[in-house]
């Protein structure tokens, strides 16, 4: 965390302020981010940086304030504007139509006509034809597999119940050995005595 200063406001800073402030409101910004702008910069809180400007600096640039929110608001115009002027497609070549355009219905029908005459439906046809073989093709190849992964997996179950069984068939030989080994050693005993 950075130290925030807390001494005096210079000519520059507030200049610096001002001209943060204004951009933010000519791009149509918040203020805040223009304190949190100014308080990174100049190593202040973003707070400290909006006392200063509504309390001082404001008051000295309210003609540059007006121009910046006329501003703003002029470019928000363009950009409606612009957004809201259709583009009209061109159906001579093979090109589609761009999605969201209003199209009048003889635009549509040489659309369709151009699209029919060109070829292209006959190739989208074949490829879809080439695609559905595919498709089929690997559903073959997926239910395969799901067999072999069954047939892998029953195997598999096999091999674990089948050494479960010789483990368990070497622990009884094991105590069996045990048991033997005791038998022989009190016989032995008893042989002694």
């Amino acid at each position: 965390m950075t130290n925030t200063r807390q001494d005096a406001w210079t000519q520059d800073e507030d200049l610096l302020l001002t001209e943060i402030v204004l951009r933010q409101i000519r791009e149509g910004g918040t203020q805040l981010a223009a304190f949190e702008e100014v308080g990174e910069k100049l190593s202040r809180s973003a707070a400290a940086c909006g006392f200063r400007w509504n309390s001082y600096v404001r008051k000295q640039y309210k003609s540059a304030i007006e121009m910046a929110k006329a501003q703003r608001k002029k470019i928000r115009k363009q950009e409606t504007e612009e957004s809201a002027k259709p583009s009209k497609p061109s159906f001579e070549s093979e090109s589609q139509p761009e999605a969201g355009v209003p199209l009048t219905f003889h635009e549509v029908i040489s659309f369709l006509k151009n699209y029919e005459n060109s070829g292209s439906v006959a190739d989208l046809k074949s490829e879809n034809e080439n695609l559905t073989k595919k498709i089929n093709n690997l559903e073959q190849q997926i239910e395969k597999l799901q067999a072999e992964k069954e047939t892998i997996h029953s195997n598999l179950k096999i091999i674990e119940e089948d050494y479960m069984m010789l483990i368990e068939m070497m622990e009884r030989a094991r105590n069996m050995a045990v048991l033997r080994d005791d038998e022989r050693s009190r016989n032995g005993n008893l042989e002694r005595a």
